[in-house]
């Protein structure tokens, strides 16, 4: 493999709606993409009704713009308030009529105690259970958004969960001062997707997005890390802008992605 399989989190242009997106891709020659946030709401399983109607719709609007979905991304948080089926079902039939790999769901919590990696295990327990007895092509994944940010609970979380399933926002470990090649060598099992960002120290001392290549975050570390590695891991570039309305468009951080790919 000599380029990364890239696709792009849709966080970074949510006023579009999936049909602008799939043109987006297009004009960028990516085929694939994450959905987060579409048409100014993050609820996807809502956000796709209104503009598809079903899931057969869905299904078939992709397989006309040969698109991939390679996630489709909950709020849900598994450290505050638990993964209950309930909260995960909405999403099934969108995500299977993408042939998404892939729901996200959040870590969630802080410091984590015993207690709160026996129901997250039990948690991912019922759902393999559901997920097996119903036939469910699709699985959950684990971001490393905030008690998994910290690097020894996440390796402590994948050795009490073996089959645990993540989604490494590499700029969020790396950013609490993780060594991404050295967090890759111990958590790279259980890997399955990865978020990608760039950031600098700005005059106020604090980390600041940036387009990818004009800051700090070691990319050239990673990259032949992900290139040597033949599981072909979605590489998704995760621009922030819902979040930080200040940033560039997504347009724009996608061209300067291409020194990534």
């Amino acid at each position: 493999m000599t380029v990364l399989n890239h696709c792009f989190s849709t966080l970074g242009c949510s006023e579009l709606s999936m049909r602008e997106v799939a043109d987006l891709a297009e004009r960028h020659g990516i085929g694939a993409v994450e959905l987060r946030g579409l048409s100014g709401s993050l609820d996807m399983s809502a956000v796709l009704a209104a503009e598809f109607e079903s899931p057969a719709g869905f299904a078939k609007f992709l397989s006309g713009r040969d698109l991939r979905v390679v996630a489709l991304n909950t709020s849900i948080r598994l450290f505050e308030g638990g993964c209950k089926l309930s909260a995960i079902e909405p999403y099934l039939p969108w995500a299977e009529a993408a042939g998404a790999a892939h729901l996200r769901i959040f870590d969630g919590g802080d410091r984590l105690g015993e207690a709160d990696f026996a129901r997250a295990a039990a948690d991912l327990t019922t759902w393999q259970d559901y997920r097996r007895s119903h036939a469910i092509n699709v699985d959950l994944m684990i971001e490393t958004h905030n008690a998994l940010a910290d690097v020894e609970q996440l390796v402590e979380f994948i050795g009490r969960v073996p089959f645990s399933r993540i989604l490494w926002d590499t700029h969020h470990t790396w950013a609490r001062g993780a060594d991404v090649v050295s967090t890759w060598n111990r958590i790279t099992r259980n890997l399955v997707h990865l978020h990608v960002k760039d950031s600098a120290v700005g005059p106020d001392g604090k980390r600041h997005y940036v387009e990818p290549g004009k800051g700090t975050f070691p990319m050239a570390a990673l990259k032949p890390l992900l290139l040597a590695d033949n599981r072909n891991l979605p590489v998704s570039l995760e621009w922030e802008r819902h979040w930080h309305r200040e940033l560039p468009p997504l347009k724009d951080a996608l061209i300067a992605a291409r020194s990534w790919w």
